[in-house]
């Protein structure tokens, strides 16, 4: 004669089998769902660096009221200055909730590539290894390869006749 298995015996052999499971892979679901989170936050605060950056560079074509000046190229140096701060202004003013984020303007004479006109070159960093925007989870810090910065620039040309 045969014994026949019932099937609560089969059953009772694998009881907690998908507990086991389930606790096995917690751990790499859960490193997919932090990676994703990450690195969209990553994505997001590079965009908004760019956006900003881009901008503040439309914000130097606007004109800047400056004192008098000894000579038409000092005018021109002092125009380009104003400028270059306002767009760092306008530029900071869209990254409020990136802290931490600076803005460096370059004001060049004159265009590497045209040197007929004047340009100014905005660039925002943000120290993403200083402060970064989602906390790095014990164990898995390490794993995830982040960008120590996120920079962002745009420059805009303007016509030295303009610039007073």
């Amino acid at each position: 004669m045969t014994a026949v298995r019932s099937a609560s015996g089969m059953r009772r052999r694998e009881r907690g089998a998908t507990a086991i499971e389930f606790a096995l892979m917690l751990p790499v679901f859960f490193l997919i769902l932090y990676a994703i989170i990450t690195y969209g936050m990553i994505f997001a605060a590079q965009q908004n660096l760019t956006l900003a950056a881009t901008e503040g560079a439309r914000a130097a074509l606007n004109y800047q009221q400056v004192g008098a000046a000894a000579s038409v190229q000092a005018a021109q140096q002092a125009a380009l200055a104003a400028r270059a701060q306002a767009a760092c202004t306008a530029a900071t003013n869209l990254t409020t909730w990136l802290k931490g984020s600076t803005c460096s303007p370059t004001q060049q004479g004159n265009c590497s590539y045209d040197p007929t006109m004047l340009c100014v070159q905005i660039t925002l960093t943000y120290p993403y290894s200083q402060s970064p925007l989602i906390p790095s989870f014990p164990l898995l810090g390490s794993l995830l390869p982040v960008p120590s910065t996120l920079t962002g620039t745009a420059m805009v040309q303007i016509s030295p006749v303009n610039i007073i």
